[in-house]
């Protein structure tokens, strides 16, 4: 409790100084500072994770009837592992440059909510969204696109220092179950509930976004283990051809997102924020490969993703601070009204489209291309160690008043921050 009166005062302090008023003429660190103040006392819940806005959570009995959807879509707790997993690898290293005990502390926080994902379902290998009312219930789709960030970000948490042995120990238990299972499942994510028995997502997908993922999982299970078998999975999967373009995962490793194009529409201007933590895990795979070869092509893959990220990053300053467009997405239960029984997947994403747009308004969608996105390309960028980039990530950083902000995604400025080298001293040989 007293670290979250600490931070509402931060967060108050900051907006009285000044520095939200004129947000584009602080430091870089001041906006961090500030994003990661308003961040942990308005979006960081106690369990640990991350809401993507501010509203009232589902109860049981909406998890169980699917509303606003049964995949969670729009709902406060629709990305709690994605937001999370990638963040914790940012507050890993906050901690590691800080050494602040705060900061071991909150990436122990963010950790336990991961765990939390991993723990409240009986389907092995099925990855919660996010909990609802009473503290475990919770919708019965994941995707692929929640489980990889929670072994990204459980990787880099108990390879950080942070955690103690028996900390440590649970840690990778839980990564061990979940791989396992997935492994077993031939790497299709199982679904909880009424839709128990189906699948919500496929790693093995010839497809830049899950080569990477799958790759990442397998090599960060090796990492965290050293079980010689995770390796073994690693360089079989790598050289593996897709029965359909012939071509090795990591050849679709190489080509970078624009390999996607045709499967994921408008990932430029729009989807970009999809491909935060894959890049992340494509950083780690140049990191600690050995072959040269397959690190070249890990290295150039990166750098197309940072190109593709560059060209659309000046979006950043066509955000207005002082917009004040209606956010009604804090009103679900309004804006998604025509609620009807979902038995299949398709229902649920049919029920995902009916929404009042009168009740809902168009702030979220304002953030969405004008924040999430410049944000998300920062962070690519700045993941991708692109130096060319590196002034206009910081640009991004600056321009917003995260204060102001209604969706959690400004998450992302902490992630291009601590992806860029630490600032020198003042005193230090430049």
């Amino acid at each position: 409790m007293k670290r979250l009166f600490f931070l509402f005062a931060v967060a108050a302090l900051l907006c009285q100084s000044g520095l939200a008023d004129e947000p584009s003429t602080r430091t870089v660190g001041a906006a961090v500072e500030q994003a990661h103040a308003t961040l942990w006392s308005k979006f960081i819940v106690a369990d640990g994770l991350i809401h993507d806005y501010v509203g009232e959570l589902p109860t049981p009995e909406d998890c169980e009837l699917g509303r606003p959807n049964s995949i969670g879509w729009w709902s406060p707790i629709e990305n709690g592992p994605m937001f999370t997993g990638t963040y914790l690898v940012a507050i890993c290293e906050r901690a590691r440059r800080t050494g602040a005990a705060a900061d071991r502390e909150e990436a122990k926080r963010l950790a336990t909510g991961l765990l939390k994902c991993a723990s409240v379902s009986d389907v092995p290998g099925f990855i919660a969204r996010g909990v609802g009312t009473d503290g475990k219930c919770h919708y019965p789709l994941g995707s692929q696109d929640q489980t990889h960030p929670w072994f990204y970000g459980m990787e880099a948490y108990a390879n950080s220092g942070i955690p103690t042995d028996e900390e440590r120990k649970v840690v990778v238990a839980k990564m061990v179950e979940v791989a396992n299972a997935l492994e077993a499942a031939d790497w299709k994510c199982p679904c909880d509930g009424a839709f128990a028995g189906e699948f919500r997502g496929d790693f093995k997908l010839d497809r830049h976004h899950g080569a990477v993922m799958y790759l990442h999982i397998l090599k960060a299970m090796h990492q965290v283990t050293g079980e010689p078998v995770w390796l073994e999975r690693y360089h079989a999967a790598a050289q593996e051809r897709f029965v359909d373009s012939g071509k090795t995962r990591i050849e679709v490793c190489a080509a970078g997102y624009p390999y996607d194009r045709e499967q994921i529409k408008n990932i430029d201007r729009g989807q970009l924020w999809i491909y935060v933590g894959s890049q992340g895990a494509l950083a780690k795979l140049a990191e600690w490969e050995t072959d040269e070869q397959v690190q070249s092509q890990y290295r150039a893959a990166l750098a197309i993703n940072a190109q593709g990220a560059q060209a659309v990053i000046g979006d950043y300053a066509t955000f207005d601070n002082n917009d004040d467009k209606v956010f009604g997405h804090a009103r679900w239960r309004e804006g998604y009204p025509d609620w009807f029984p979902q038995t299949t997947q398709a229902d649920a994403e049919k029920m995902a489209s009916k929404r009042d747009p009168k009740v809902l308004g168009e702030r979220k969608y304002y953030e969405v291309a004008r924040m999430r996105n410049p944000l998300a390309a920062a962070a690519i960028i700045a993941l991708a160690g692109y130096e060319e980039g590196y002034e206009p990530v910081q640009a991004a950083i600056r321009h917003y008043d995260y204060a102001k902000l209604n969706m959690a995604e400004f998450f992302f400025a902490e992630v291009a921050y601590y992806a860029l080298p630490p600032a020198k001293p003042n005193n230090a040989p430049q």
